[in-house]
């Protein structure tokens, strides 16, 4: 019973980051901006982007005719977990979103967004 209130412990101190995040086109520099509650997750969207599965449509096509190594993902801002909180506050994160995409504005020939 110890082992598993020690691991329940060890799980509610795992560091968990979100945030935004942006990825690149290297070709032509268009941008795609999204947000994360947890940057761990930026693997499955590395995956559903090599399986041609991505839902925006003109990032996917450009990811498979320039392929990935013409893409740098990169983490723009982080957003910790509070101490006191399970996972990262969505309305917190919403609010970094909309900060970058005013930013950046990747819209038209600028990026993936409509």
């Amino acid at each position: 019973m110890d082992r598993k209130k020690e691991l329940k412990q060890q799980y509610k101190e795992i560091k968990i980051e979100g945030g935004i995040y942006v990825i690149t086109n290297k070709q032509n520099g268009k941008k795609f901006v999204a947000s994360t509650p947890n940057f761990k997750t930026l693997n499955g969207t590395k995956f559903t982007l090599e399986s041609g599965l991505h839902t925006n449509k003109e990032l996917q096509k450009e990811w498979s005719e320039y392929g990935k190594d013409n893409f740098d993902i990169e983490h723009v801002e982080v957003l910790k977990k509070e101490a006191n909180e399970n996972r990262v506050d969505k309305k917190k994160l919403e609010k970094l979103l909309e900060k970058w995409l005013d930013k950046l504005q990747p819209y038209g020939e600028k990026g993936y967004h409509s």
